[in-house]
């Protein structure tokens, strides 16, 4: 990579006899989009169907554990994923990665309890972890820099289209009793077969690269001590909210991730270079600035997008397939800015000023989000998406391009595993935190919204009308409203029966959890904020030209 001439400044013959074609870079990129797009789809399709799930097992309870169980083994295996193929190559941890994940779909659609989806579910994350970082690290390998930036634009375009797609299609399976003699929900995880299987073998058939095997030990008591660090914290992150942050539960939680922490930090430190993740990487200021920005936009970002489709849902009573289109406006910004930072970065070489933007944009969008109400125009809740939308796009690309950019190319998969490890570090968090303030503060909520609407004629007429006490879903809850118990039905383990109030009766709900939400948006605001500061310690160096790899 010393040439800093792009491949489009070459004749067609000399791309050829140098390295990979335009045409061959895109049919490579089919392959890993179609990896990507198993994960990224699966997340939104199952986030959809969960309830239905959980009910059909007999254990709503539990349904967390299949969540969490995904995102541990996922999270831990993200950086083994980038040394192994450093040491050994990408195509075969990346057929490796799409095979187990096919796998554990089909173990997933045979579960007979939620304890035993959990498990499957943990044989997923297992291939999950290899789809995202390996197919940003095989970008890495074939495309120079300073052109990488356009192409990664399709890679956010395929998040973009699987959170649109993921709640439409899984609100359809879950919706249908049997599909072919199959329950619905159990086709949430058999679509993903076919998919599997078509994205292994265009990657089988056009992935050629030679690679130069390294001679490296594997540190697998960093990887164990990762484990040890990992899960229990990811543990209390998902459960802390029921256990409650001090109970034993947690304590212990807490004691055993900090002896994780500390060993993997010793561990890592004697192995040097052959670490799971080397801290040389973090000692260069673009990566160590990068990773810490990951984090926290991580938490902003994750935070905020877990709160929009339950505004949707629940303030604004769409269904979950209805929520899905109603969100693209916010893909429709992803794509939009991702696009365009892509473009403009591969031709000036400049990629600080969309972080920077992006993060602005970012903090900007969640502001907007904390003033909705439950009667806000539907344009207005559509503007703060497509802003939200443009920061995404603006934003993680150019973070992923700085870390590749910086690291050595024998580097570049732990690189690109560690920028999507401490991404995922923090989107665990942040969902974890924003949700647990959010069930913190609705009871207060209610109470004063309940407090505000009750006396009003408007509310007192509703409760008097016997049209409306036909509804035996009003009938209930008017009575447990007088005698006493505020609220009647329990919102926070139910709240589908809001929908099927009369809308003056269903208002204290409605604003109770509108003003919960403005608040945790504020939280992330105030998140994404700091995040935006850190970027100005963001050092820039020149994108790198150079040849594109040949192939095999």
């Amino acid at each position: 990579m010393t040439s800093h001439a792009t491949a489009e400044s070459a004749p067609a013959s000399a791309q050829a006899d140098a390295g990979l074609t335009h045409a061959q870079i895109v049919t490579i990129l089919i392959g890993l989009m179609t990896g990507m797009f198993l994960a990224a789809l699966d997340q939104t399709i199952v986030a959809t169907a969960i309830r239905t799930i959980a009910d059909d097992l007999d254990g709503l309870s539990q349904q967390a554990w299949a969540t969490t169980a995904y995102l541990i083994t996922s999270t831990i295996v993200t950086p083994l994923y980038g040394k192994l193929s450093d040491i050994y190559g990408r195509k075969r941890f990346f057929l490796s990665a799409i095979t187990i994940f096919v796998f554990g779909s089909a173990l997933c659609s045979l579960a007979g309890s939620m304890y035993q989806l959990a498990v499957f579910r943990a044989v997923q994350g297992l291939g999950a972890g290899g789809l995202f970082s390996l197919a940003l690290a095989i970008l890495g390998d074939i495309v120079p820099p300073r052109e990488r930036a356009r192409y990664q634009g399709f890679f956010l375009a395929v998040f973009g289209t699987s959170s649109v797609l993921g709640p439409v299609v899984g609100g359809f399976l879950a919706g249908q009793s049997s599909i072919l003699g199959v329950s619905g929900w159990r086709w949430v995880f058999l679509v993903n077969v076919p998919l599997g299987l078509i994205a292994f073998l265009v990657v089988a058939r056009t992935l050629h690269l030679r690679h130069r095997r390294l001679d490296h030990r594997i540190d697998w008591w960093g990887a164990a001590a990762l484990s040890v660090a990992a899960v229990p914290l990811l543990l209390v992150a998902e459960q802390g909210r029921t256990w409650g942050w001090g109970s034993l539960d947690s304590i212990l939680c807490y004691a055993v991730g900090l002896v994780g922490i500390v060993s993997f930090a010793l561990i890592e430190r004697r192995m040097g270079d052959e670490a799971l993740l080397p801290f040389h990487l973090f000692r260069n200021r673009t990566i160590g600035i990068s990773s810490i920005i990951s984090v926290v936009i991580g938490i902003g970002m994750f935070g905020g997008l877990a709160m929009l489709p339950l505004y949707l849902q629940i303030v604004r009573g769409a269904s979950p397939t209805k929520a899905g289109l109603l969100m693209l406006p916010l893909t429709l910004g992803i794509m939009t800015g991702s696009v365009l930072a892509g473009q403009l970065i591969s031709k000036f070489g400049r990629y600080r000023r969309f972080i920077r933007m992006g993060g602005l944009l970012l903090t900007v969008g969640l502001v907007l989000f904390s003033f909705l109400r439950y009667d806000t125009a539907m344009w207005k809740v559509m503007l703060p998406m497509i802003v939200f939308g443009l920061g995404l796009g603006f934003m993680m690309q150019p973070l992923m391009l700085a870390v590749q950019n910086s690291a050595d190319r024998k580097d570049m998969g732990v690189a690109t595993s560690s920028a999507t490890f401490t991404r995922q570090i923090g989107g665990t968090l942040g969902t974890a935190v924003f949700l647990s303030i959010l069930f913190s503060v609705v009871p207060t909520k209610l109470a004063e919204a309940f407090t505000r609407w009750v006396p009003t004629a408007e509310f007192q007429a509703a409760v008097k009308d016997p049209q409306v006490m036909q509804n035996p879903v009003n009938q209930a809850f008017v009575k447990a409203l007088q005698s006493g118990d505020r609220g009647g039905l329990n919102p926070l383990s139910d709240s589908s029966f809001i929908q099927h109030l009369d809308p003056r009766l269903a208002r204290p709900f409605l604003e109770g959890f509108s003003n919960s939400m403005n608040l945790v948006f504020l939280v992330g605001a105030c998140v994404m904020f700091v995040g935006w500061l850190v970027t100005f310690l963001l050092p820039h160096v020149e994108l790198q030209g150079g040849e594109r790899p040949a192939a095999e």
